[in-house]
């Protein structure tokens, strides 16, 4: 496939473009339009018993022929080994570029995020994996605490799970003040899950039967993101912003122009390779006040996101579109256990 449209791009910009939870022969395809990352996440296992069934249960009876018939374990193993996969594919682009691309992300059994001694367990074990590993952690106080040794650890970062303005501070600033006071500065991507919060907003919309223009509804996450990218540049902070959670191809090419970076499916790679459009850039694109404020008043849940002080991180953990996206992982980590179980049954061990 041609990379007419990612190669403009990144000619005339400095967006850039991740893949999120591939299949390999996707992995291949995304590399040679452009992407210069990967994310993984607890839905990963899930995504590949769907698209690519033979290579993971081959993994999962290999794990548990020859590793542990524990399932806990033996889930672990398996994320472990089909994101290493990835890993090596990425590799060549790791070393190419001095380490500056070519990472990547594993997130851990979502059970577990807020407790910070279990993540930095995981973190160490995933290490062994590659170099170009890049933890990511929800921005959640236990998560937090973990990403802050990371850093103390000069471990590449991938804070996730970002949904409001508050989160994107609050984490920027103790990295920044970690590392001040470790002296390490490793890689650090902040991610806000656009698609994910416009989800979330109008399920809760037509749950409590809101009056408001789908249209004005549509523009909300992007909104925040800009508003999140903006904060970012003035600020000065040491992180690049990541957009995540790509519900429609706007939520791609409304950040075009930035000096950002999105991770997409690769369905989503297909069809803005196929339309080949014009390079737009609308990072710098204002939301119109009036809708700034319509939404503001009639959603909180938008308030809460938009404003800098309008969640505290205590509050992060339960705040909707987090529970929305989590929920989502346990389901996905789960869904690897159930098939785990299944393989253990199927092999009669």
């Amino acid at each position: 496939m041609g990379r007419g449209y990612f190669q403009r791009l990144y000619e005339s910009t400095p967006t850039r473009m991740w893949i999120n939870n591939p299949s390999g022969p996707d992995c291949d395809q995304a590399i040679a339009a452009g992407a210069i990352n990967c994310t993984t996440n607890p839905q990963y296992c899930q995504k590949l018993l769907s698209s690519d069934p033979e290579y993971i249960q081959g993994v999962i009876d290999d794990v548990l022929l020859h590793e542990t018939i524990d399932h806990e374990q033996a889930a672990f193993r398996v994320y472990q080994i089909v994101s290493r996969r990835i890993m090596e594919k990425f590799r060549p682009l790791y070393e190419q570029s001095s380490g500056e691309h070519g990472y990547v992300t594993m997130q851990d059994d979502p059970r577990r995020d807020e407790d910070t001694t279990a993540v930095m367990e995981a973190v160490h074990r995933n290490q062994k994996l590659g170099r170009n590993y890049m933890v990511k952690i929800p921005v959640i106080d236990g998560g937090m605490q973990a990403i802050e040794q990371c850093v103390q650890e000069n471990i590449p970062i991938c804070a996730t799970e970002v949904f409001s303005i508050a989160q994107t501070v609050d984490m920027c600033e103790m990295y920044e003040k970690a590392a001040a006071a470790s002296g390490n500065h490793p890689p650090f991507f902040i991610t806000h899950i656009t698609g994910i919060f416009d989800e979330y907003l109008q399920k809760t919309c037509r749950r409590l039967q809101v009056d408001i223009d789908e249209k004005i509804l549509a523009q909300a996450g992007c909104a925040v993101a800009r508003k999140e990218y903006r904060l970012v540049k003035e600020k000065g902070y040491k992180t690049i912003m990541l957009g995540g959670g790509v519900r429609e191809l706007y939520h791609f090419t409304e950040m075009v122009g930035g000096d950002i970076h999105v991770t997409i499916n690769w369905r989503d790679v297909e069809a803005l390779v196929k339309q080949d459009a014009a390079i737009e850039a609308r990072i710098d694109t204002e939301t119109p006040v009036e809708v700034i404020e319509e939404l503001c008043e009639k959603i909180e849940v938008f308030r809460q996101a938009y404003l800098e002080n309008g969640l505290k991180r205590e509050e992060y953990a339960a705040y909707g579109p987090v529970q929305l996206f989590r929920n989502a992982f346990m389901m996905g980590w789960f869904t690897l256990l159930a098939e785990v179980s299944k393989r253990r049954n199927a092999l009669a061990i």
